[in-house]
């Protein structure tokens, strides 16, 4: 396996409106990132992903670009943004910037000259339509956010499409002037020295070329049409032959309904497009099919059977993302842990599942601390436009009840992950001195980040120990997976090999205690306990009994056995 200073980074996500507030407006800012790196390189972490921080309407905070190249007032300058990157490069931290070009704001240049003039050159920089007769659009696509894909220009007879909110036009990239107004803005960061880029759905870039109507009784989320589409493998590597293949960076894209087989596609190191991709078919584990609304219990044999194929069809020439939450998604210790009785095990066990799989570890903010999922007391405090689109199509057209509709808005809204990052027990968790621009979780004063740094046996710590592990031993990085006892119904087990160590990993997913019986060739020679999140823990042997939400690593030699255990 080739070893590359990415596949043995760990990832911390920075959410800048949530971070850290500066100068006093209530919003998290450049200046506020800066005055905590220092906290986050004795974290351990060395790649810092901002979610993006370029000049934006913030109909889908920031994720609606209106100019590349200019940087969000409410997040500072672009000298701030320079010293944030010389003082990031001082201490050994690398930068990964989010790119976001499936689509740009409504209120970018390119689709205001489009919208002017029908006869433009940036007219075919968008998808502009004409409408079905009876006045319907297009065809039957909706948004991801809900509602149709379509919507009429203002002052003219066509549709353009946006499969996020309308104030997002999807770009055309059969266009070539399009892609080449990419790889200049990708030019002009690269030049300002960033390490890498993550990349906002970039699968969704080539559309079928009819734009065709799903089936009637189909879904209308029209995935089949716009999710790895015809030309998406040629543009990637038309941008990696013009960008990507000048420096060594790290690059991971965020890709919705994208199997194995296809990933490895993006992702093997002969194709020379991308290093790994964010899979989410774990992250549908709690879903009805891909509707994260309709919520159902999670298993723990579909997770194994998620994470295990990920594993096992990646390991040759390709590369895993690792993760459990970021922006988009609800808290980790929530969602797949016990956020009450057992927030600081659970968490840790999570964090030990993670940090100890193939592939590059991802931290989003706050998760190092434990930070829960938030229950607003009404709809109008939300500020995420997904879950108020959601809650108003439920709501107004569907007719669900409006309590029903808010206990999924609890488990799963977005904004569960972009209350303020706390930092203490002062007023606003220390991240503002003003109102914050979303409410701060209550539990602030419980769960910081000054309480955590005091307590030898905190969350924080405990990553701490991680990274450090994780640097320190290649076989966490590089070694194979082999799962063990896969049938168990609580505990999650697993073997790591390389270079002639072995880790085994126990996990128990729960707050019950439970037994394993290991297979003999299971057990690493002289194995001694690497991690775990009990101050003592049980002896690497056969016979083991894990406590709630126990996780439990043992580092020994290999003994050149081959193992697929049962």
């Amino acid at each position: 396996m080739k070893e590359t200073w990415w596949k043995e980074a760990v990832v911390y996500q920075i959410y800048p409106r949530s971070f850290m507030d500066s100068n006093g407006d209530g919003i998290g800012d450049l200046g506020g990132i800066i005055r905590k790196l220092d906290y986050l390189k004795e974290l351990g972490v060395n790649v810092i992903w901002l979610s993006p921080i370029y000049r934006s309407p913030n109909d889908d905070n920031g994720y609606d670009i209106s100019d590349y190249c200019e940087i969000m007032e409410e997040f500072g300058t672009m000298e701030e943004f320079d010293r944030l990157l010389k003082a990031m490069h001082e201490r050994g931290l690398k930068l990964m910037m989010d790119l976001v070009v499936n689509h740009t704001s409504d209120e970018h240049p390119w689709f205001q000259a489009a919208l002017k003039d029908k006869n433009s050159p940036y007219r075919d920089y968008y998808f502009f339509r004409d409408g079905k007769p009876g006045g319907l659009p297009p065809n039957n696509w909706c948004s991801h956010f809900g509602f149709s894909a379509w919507e009429r220009e203002p002052e003219g007879d066509q549709y353009f499409l946006h499969l996020y909110t309308k104030k997002q036009p999807d770009l055309n990239w059969d266009n070539p002037s399009v892609r080449e107004e990419v790889y200049r803005i990708m030019q002009f960061w690269t030049d300002k020295g960033i390490d890498g880029f993550r990349m906002d759905v970039i699968n969704y870039i080539s559309k079928a070329a009819e734009l065709p109507d799903m089936p009637e009784d189909g879904p209308y989320l029209a995935t089949p049409y716009f999710a790895n589409g015809p030309h998406v493998h040629e543009y990637l590597q038309e941008m990696n032959r013009r960008i990507l293949s000048q420096r060594d960076f790290i690059t991971v894209g965020e890709m919705v309904s994208v199997t194995t087989d296809q990933a490895r596609l993006y992702t093997h190191e002969d194709r020379h497009e991308l290093n790994m991709v964010f899979t989410f078919e774990h992250m549908y584990l709690d879903a009805v099919g891909e509707d994260k609304w309709q919520i159902r219990q999670w298993k723990l044999s579909e997770l194994k059977a998620v994470f295990g194929k990920w594993q096992t069809s990646l390991a040759d020439g390709c590369w895993n993302s690792l993760y459990l939450n970021n922006h988009d998604q609800a808290r980790m210790v929530s969602r797949f842990g016990d956020d009450g009785k057992y927030r600081v095990e659970s968490a840790k066990m999570l964090a030990t599942f993670l940090h100890t799989l193939q592939g590059t570890p991802y931290i989003y903010q706050g998760e190092e601390l434990g930070m829960t999922n938030i229950r607003f007391g009404s709809i109008g405090q939300y500020k995420d436009i997904d879950t108020l689109n959601h809650y108003a199509e439920a709501v107004t057209v569907f007719h669900e009840d409006p309590e029903h509709v808010m206990e999924a808005i609890y488990a799963k809204g977005r904004d569960n992950a972009r209350t303020p990052m706390q930092w203490d027990a002062s007023p606003n968790a220390g991240f503002t001195d003003a109102v914050p621009w979303i409410p701060v979780n209550p539990n602030y004063t419980e769960i910081n980040a000054e309480a955590a740094i005091r307590d030898n046996e905190s969350i924080y710590h405990y990553y701490q120990d991680l990274i450090r592990i994780r640097r320190n031993h290649k076989v966490v990085v590089y070694g194979d997976y082999n799962p063990v006892c896969e049938e168990h119904p609580s505990i999650y087990a697993y073997t790591r090999r390389y270079q002639g160590q072995m880790l085994l990993v126990i996990l128990n997913f729960f707050s019950d205690p439970a037994v394993i019986d290991l297979p003999k060739a299971c057990l690493p020679e002289n194995g001694v306990r690497l991690i775990g999140n009990y101050e003592d823990a049980p002896a690497c042997e056969v016979h083991m009994k894990l406590r709630a939400f126990e996780a439990v690593v043992f580092l020994g030699g290999d003994g050149g056995v081959s193992i697929h255990a049962r």
